[in-house]
């Protein structure tokens, strides 16, 4: 938790990795280690994570979709001669780390592994294998990726960018080039990793209890924080006529005509035709903070509708008021990191989250992905803590597939099917 609270200050900045070498996969990979079939006695850990990683981990096949026709053509549009090669790719879709800091068996083949995630194993690996605690492996260079904040900046350096790393960021230039839509909620990709550790009692006892609610927010936390980063650096600004367009939401441009899409939002008052900033992070916090702490969320709501009515005074006026939207958020991770999330909270948070929605909040398919992402961690929570009955929790996991498939496609999303998804869940919600 201290490590937690300690990073509220720095939010949307990557955390220093240890300078140590990274030895490769296949430092983690023995049958003695992360390779085993089975959990060896008195293990405290699955002991298969490298097989999970291996066989179930789309991580695993990173660098190998970077062979593919579609990479090759992204490639060509970007007028590099391959992605295999490229820094642009490979500091996503590999372990990216300079010659010299390369053990003997690391292979930038092996795509997103081990210490893409975890730091450079050199300084901690060998304490790690006798059996060091957890805290003393953070404390040789380890990341914390059991901390909710610290883990969101580490998966979101990929699945969003680092901000000021022309070289790590996904652009619109890069999505025009052919690249897939980049969404991300910090809960929901956990489990869906799939997670290759297990939270039972001697994962407590090693690393602290896990709420899939806590992670969900501190996850839309830090994601806002990185975005208005993004919004506030200057090389994002406008070149020419427009600013970084991925920073918006896409759909204020990209759907059919014949879709009834150019009305305004409610919340934010501007005018039809308008291109949103992507906000997506920002109405699921605002939800977050009206329970846990009313008047920080106030303060994040008024300053969410300031940023939004900036883009049509100009571009300072939008950094300005992006500012201060990244101090709310900033400002509300103490709360969310020690709020001990009850049964109410969970409730109150799930009528939160179905309410925006069909007030056209999120009628948007970054606002849609994210309230059903949302809406998919508090009923993990729920059940994990036996807040909910089996029969409850299954009618609510039922609920969910329409909604799953609501939002699976970007490209072919209809508002009207996400929200009467949304309007047949809302039946299931525990009274």
């Amino acid at each position: 938790m201290l490590l937690l609270l300690a990073i509220s200050g720095q939010a949307g900045a990557q955390p220093a990795e240890n300078e140590g070498r990274h030895l490769g996969v296949a430092s983690c990979a023995g049958g003695n280690c992360h390779g085993a079939v089975e959990r060896l006695k008195g293990s405290s850990v699955e002991q298969n994570e490298y097989l999970t990683w291996s066989h179930r981990d789309k991580h695993s096949k990173a660098y190998s979709v970077l062979l593919e026709e579609r990479s090759l053509r992204i490639a060509r549009n970007l007028g590099l001669p391959d992605a295999k090669t490229s820094e642009l790719c490979l500091n996503c879709h590999a372990d990216n780390v300079p010659q010299n800091r390369r053990g003997p068996t690391f292979q930038i083949t092996d795509g997103v592994g081990c210490e893409a995630c975890h730091g450079g194993a050199e300084k901690w690996l060998g304490e790690h294998i006798s059996g060091a605690s957890h805290q003393r492996n953070l404390e040789r260079g380890m990341y914390p990726t059991n901390q909710p904040a610290e883990r969101a900046v580490k998966c979101l350096s990929c699945h969003f960018g680092v901000e000021n790393d022309a070289n790590k960021f996904v652009t619109h230039r890069i999505m025009g080039a052919g690249h897939p839509y980049m969404g991300f909620e910090l809960d929901t990709y956990t489990a869906a990793q799939p997670a290759h550790f297990k939270v039972d009692e001697t994962y407590v006892k090693r690393k602290g209890p896990v709420n899939d609610v806590q992670v969900w927010a501190l996850g839309q936390a830090v994601g806002l924080v990185k975005h208005m980063d993004a919004l506030m650096d200057p090389q994002h600004g406008p070149k020419g006529v427009f600013p970084e367009l991925v920073l918006f939401d896409c759909q204020s441009c990209h759907h059919a005509m014949t879709q009834l899409r150019w009305e305004p939002r409610s919340s934010t008052r501007l005018p039809p035709g308008s291109v949103d900033i992507n906000d997506a992070y920002g109405v699921m916090l605002r939800v977050i903070a009206a329970r846990v702490a009313p008047e920080a969320g106030k303060s994040l709501s008024q300053h969410l509708l300031a940023l939004h009515h900036a883009t049509t005074e100009g571009w300072a006026a939008v950094q300005r008021e992006a500012g201060a939207v990244r101090k709310a958020a900033e400002d509300l991770m103490p709360a969310l990191a020690s709020h001990n999330f009850t049964r109410d909270d969970m409730k109150a948070l799930m009528e939160g989250v179905i309410a925006v929605a069909p007030s056209g909040d999120d009628a948007a398919y970054s606002g849609a992905a994210q309230v059903t992402m949302g809406l998919s961690s508090i009923v993990a929570a729920m059940k994990s803590l036996e807040f909910v009955t089996a029969d409850q929790a299954k009618a609510m996991n039922n609920a969910m597939n329409p909604l799953y498939d609501a939002v699976a496609h970007d490209e072919v999303y209809q508002p009207a099917a996400f929200v009467s998804a949304l309007q047949q869940f809302k039946k299931t919600v525990p009274q």
